[in-house]
Order: structure tokens, then C-alpha cells, then sequence
């Protein structure tokens, strides 16, 4: 589960290294009460603000970028009753066609992303667990 001003490393080779979360897209609170923030799991787009890049990096470290969400901690429930979890959360910074900004995947992804129609994202993943 991904909120606001949560801190994620970036999966790809557009030489981003860290991003801190700023806006969940397209969620509504999950639940009605005082203290709800919207959270974002696999394969929903989010806004970042770079937080550690490269030197040589192509995007902007003073503007607003979309990414979608490869890994979270938060252990994801599947339909055959199964649960699947990471060691950390990141994501895979995309453009607005919602293609892949770099050209390499690093570490696993989860398959939840092929249902949300990221099918480059899985293509280019080493491993889609």
C-alpha cells in the first residue's frame, strides 16, 4: 500500500534512483472516516517528485513525473487464495502513453500488471513472479 510522502525506489534504467510519492491517482479514500488517506497498490499510477537521480538523468528533478507501481511490501491477495509480497516498493517511471521511460526492468514484478494492460512493463521484467 503506497500512500502520499511515501519514499520509493525507482526499477529502471531512466536514472532515477529514488522518488517520494505525492499524489495517488484515480483512488478515493478506501474507507468513510476522519483519518483515511487513498492508497495505491500494484499496478496504479501515481505521481512523484525525484528525489535522487543521476547526473546524466533525462528527466526533470523540478517537475511532477507519473510512475506505476511494480512492488509493495503490503502483501497482495490473489483469487486462488494465495499472497505474494516484496522485500521493498518501487516503481517504473512511465510517460504519458504509459510506456516505460527506460529501456530495462530491474528485479521482479508482479503479475498483476499484465491485468492492467502494462504489458511492456512485463516484457521487460526479468521475472514476473
Amino acid at each position: 500500500m503506497i500512500q502520499q510522502e511515501t519514499m520509493l525506489e525507482i526499477a529502471d534504467n531512466s536514472g532515477v534512483k529514488t522518488a517520494q510519492c505525492i499524489k495517488v491517482l484515480g483512488k478515493c479514500a478506501s474507507r468513510k472516516g476522519k483519518y483515511t488517506r487513498p492508497t495505491a497498490g500494484v499496478g496504479d499510477v501515481i505521481c512523484v517528485a525525484i528525489k535522487k537521480n543521476l547526473p546524466n538523468c533525462p528527466l526533470d528533478n523540478k517537475k511532477v513525473h507519473r510512475c506505476v507501481i511494480v512492488r509493495t511490501k503490503y502483501p497482495i491477495r490473489r483469487p486462488d487464495g494465495s499472497y505474494v509480497r516484496f522485500d521493498s516498493n518501487a516503481a517504473v517511471m512511465i510517460d504519458e502513453n504509459k510506456n516505460p521511460v527506460g529501456t530495462r526492468i530491474f528485479g521482479a514484478v508482479a503479475r498483476e500488471l499484465r491485468e492492467k494492460n502494462f504489458m511492456k512493463i512485463v516484457s521487460l521484467a526479468s521475472e514476473v513472479v
